[in-house]
């Protein structure tokens, strides 16, 4: 069985045991965490939510929070001597899945 999720503004497919890096949620490291927006629940018989499943819930563990890589972004203006460096890293949360309750 499998499902899909939205957290963060990203879908995501997962099944049970599966290990994700998501956008930082609010929660403490080692706690179980619930995900409410399912919107597709998949295996035998498919059910596709409106936008969401009702009832459906995916339950995860939060592992670590962690910063992602720099992404550099570079600036400039040709003949003008203007140029500049923008660095980003992005908050992120390793999850895993434990359990998809339809």
């Amino acid at each position: 069985m499998y499902a899909v999720l939205e957290t963060g503004g990203k879908q995501y497919r997962v099944v049970a045991g599966d290990k994700l890096e998501i956008e930082r949620l609010d929660a403490e490291a080692g706690k179980p965490f619930t995900f409410d927006r399912v919107l597709m629940i998949g295996g035998d018989k498919v059910t596709v939510g409106s936008p969401t499943v009702s009832g459906a819930k995916v339950m995860a563990d939060v592992v670590a929070h962690k910063r992602g890589e720099k992404k550099l972004t570079f600036k400039m203006k040709r003949r003008k001597g203007y140029h500049k460096t923008i660095g980003h890293r992005q908050e992120l949360t390793v999850v895993k899945i434990t359990e998809i309750k339809a």
